[in-house]
């Protein structure tokens, strides 16, 4: 990593409050060049508070824009950080209107150009497409990391008409925490605590909204650009990870706009910007890519930017199963149109008898994090314990040249239930000669979902039917002297929550299944020329991590019940422990979850989350603490949720409140 130090311009930078038209102001950081001359703004949207948690980071990038000659501008969502208002759900109408109403007022400002540009990672990726959507005229140019344009199928809460449990849960919980973390007095003055009492008696458990809409209905279709791809006006350079969750958006996004302002690029890493050198790598010069991205979109300049192929993709080779990687060996690609003429779908055709498969209920313990953000423990191990309890298909790849992989593979299966409920998992691995079995992709369908994720139908029992499915997308070679495997499961947790009578699995007949890869051809002549420059940074905010006596609990720990038949996963998602800012706060926060079943009963299914914040000012005193408790499990007729908020300043109790609810199982 490049720590850069000398920039074109010097800079500086305040914080100020942005007005809203309903008088809600948010609170923001801007950092600019020093200059008589107006310039363009670039915004990053966020609830994930600026004065602290995203600090670090925030001081990495928005510096290092400002010293290149821009107005680099990170704002608090309503009712999170020390913005004003009352916290909502995620990507509301209200938070895009008052992302709308931002743009416009950088742009109405005397030190800017009139041209803005948004960027961000995850939720500011997620909410710069939204906007961008909305078409305010001002925003000229998008730099989207991470994110999704489809909410329902392509997020945190379903996968392939699934509850998503590992994630549907996390998340809520984190998010429950996060709302209820206070304004800093230091900046949001002396009505930080009515102001923190307000918006507590606002908080609600998201987990409420999100299961109550079970099927791709108009609460998923709002916020989700795939539903308008034309009413996005601005340039997008889309950015994902092969390794990120939501890397299939960058390959729609290029498909769905059109070619003269859309670019994507997706390299090998996790839920992370591309420059901060997190695993897998290698990381690149993300910082000066995205400025060749403003310069041209935003101050006209003839860069080259756009000459660059619509799609520039990392290609793995083989590489053994690990849960962490410094580096993964491959290369980068560039393809001309997306979809690819040199990428050609290729059926591998099933072979065999009929196979049951009645996958034991905790399948999926070793497929790893579903937001891998770069720690020791997020991809998966090996997966020969998973393909023992699945179906296995192999194909082994001959001849002297490897088979490249670029895109989504699918795979069509002939089931038979003799419920009237299941799903089906399906994962494509690389087996090397020593027989390890490295995950390649997945995908996953609940087969209520069939007929399209907006409507649930049950399976007609005792009947045959073929069903098809998209994987995530990869790039990949299977080199010679390795096998193609598709495994083929019905369970799969704590990914995919179990209902009721999917114990008893389901028929596949090889005689109608297949799988399809996505083969790309030999290099196009003169391939290669595809290169990034080092990544670098702003000089570090400063932050210290105190160290700890006490010995750090495992990320990732399968402790199994012999007597009880139950196999639980201990998860510490290592989200920023404990630290101290440059400004004197010390900030402290712990999580945890867990997820448990018992084989052979779907309806044992368990998470449960549990959060501890302190946030603390030695100089004065203050000290503030979170701390709350999410649990989901089920039953025949429903999802069953409780959840606790716990705050205190200091020692004194200022608000405490239990949730309860059943949620009725209509699909998921």
């Amino acid at each position: 990593m490049i720590i850069r130090t000398e920039f074109p311009y010097r800079t500086t930078h305040e914080d100020v409050r942005i007005p809203l038209p309903d008088g809600v102001e948010l609170y923001a950081r801007i950092w600019r060049p020093v200059t008589e001359e107006p310039v363009p703004a670039l915004l990053e949207y966020l609830p994930y508070r600026l004065t602290d948690w995203t600090a670090p980071r925030d001081w990495q990038r928005h510096p290092w824009y400002a010293g290149h000659g821009y107005a680099s501008v990170r704002v608090d969502v309503r009712g999170h950080g020390c913005s004003g208002g009352l916290p909502g759900d995620e990507y509301d109408a209200r938070e895009l209107a008052d992302g709308v109403a931002v743009v416009e007022w950088l742009a109405a400002q005397e030190w800017c150009t009139g041209s803005v540009g948004m960027f961000g990672i995850s939720w500011g990726g997620f909410n710069s497409l939204q906007i961008a959507a909305l078409a305010p005229e001002p925003l000229k140019a998008v730099v989207t990391v991470c994110s999704t344009d489809d909410r329902y199928d392509n997020d945190v809460h379903y996968m392939g008409g699934s509850v998503l449990a590992v994630d549907m849960h996390a998340w809520a919980a984190t998010m429950l925490a996060f709302a209820s973390r206070p304004p800093d007095p230091l900046y949001a003055g002396d009505g930080w605590r009515a102001q923190w009492l307000d918006r507590l008696e606002a908080v609600e458990p998201l987990i409420h909204t999100w299961l109550s809409h079970q099927t791709r209905d108009a609460y998923w279709r709002h916020g989700s650009v795939c539903e308008d791809y034309g009413a996005i006006g601005a340039a997008v350079l889309a950015v994902g990870g092969w390794h990120d969750p939501y890397r299939d958006t960058v390959l729609r996004l290029v498909e769905n706009l059109p070619s003269a302002r859309v670019r994507g690029l997706i390299g090998p890493w996790s839920h992370q910007y591309p420059d901060r050198g997190l695993p897998p790598g290698p990381a690149i010069g993300f910082l000066q890519e995205t400025l060749r991205w403003w310069d041209h979109w935003l101050k006209g300049a003839d860069n080259g930017v756009m000459d660059e192929p619509p799609l520039r993709a990392w290609i793995s080779d083989a590489h053994p199963p690990a849960t962490v990687y410094e580096e993964l060996p491959g290369r980068w690609v560039g393809e001309k149109a997306w979809p690819s003429p040199t990428v050609i779908p290729v059926p591998y055709v099933f072979q065999g008898a009929p196979v049951a498969v009645a996958s034991p209920q905790h399948t999926g313990l070793d497929a790893g994090r579903f937001f891998p953000f770069g720690n020791d423990a997020d991809l998966p191990p090996d997966q020969r314990e998973e393909d023992a309890k699945s179906a296995c298909f192999e194909f082994p790849v001959g001849g002297g040249e490897p088979v490249e992989i670029l895109g989504r593979p699918s795979v069509t299966l002939r089931l038979r239930l003799d419920v009237p409920y299941g799903q089906v998992v399906a994962r494509l691995c690389d087996v090397a000669p020593d027989g390890s079995s490295t995950l390649v992709t997945r995908g996953a369908l609940n087969l209520s979902a069939r007929q399209g994720r907006d409507r649930a139908v049950p399976w007609p029992v005792g009947s045959y039917e073929d069903v098809t499915f998209e994987l995530n997308g990869i790039g990949h070679a299977f080199p010679p002297g390795h096998r193609i495997r598709l495994a083929v499961s019905s369970a799969y947790w704590p990914w995919i929550w179990p209902r009721s009578g999917s114990e008893a699995g389901w028929t596949l007949d090889p005689a109608g299944s297949s799988v399809t890869l996505p083969v790309r051809s030999a290099s196009p002549a003169g391939e290669g020329g595809i290169v990034f420059e080092p990544p670098e940074q702003a000089p570090p905010l400063g932050v210290s991590f105190p160290a700890t006596l006490d010995e750090p609990r495992p990320e990732r720990l399968v402790v199994r019940d012999v007597a009880r038949g139950t196999w639980r996963l201990e998860v510490d998602p290592r989200y920023g422990g404990t630290r101290v800012y440059p400004d004197g706060l010390e900030y402290a926060e712990d999580a945890s979850e867990v997820y448990e079943i018992q084989d052979g009963d779907p309806l044992s299914a368990r998470t449960r989350s549990q959060w501890r914040i302190r946030l603390h000012r030695p100089d004065s005193g203050w000290e503030a603490r979170v701390e709350t408790s999410s649990e989901i499990r089920c039953d025949e007729g429903g999802f069953l949720t409780s959840n606790e908020v716990v705050c205190r300043e200091g020692d004194e109790v200022v608000f405490h409140r239990t949730w309860e609810r059943r949620l009725p199982r209509a699909a998921g």
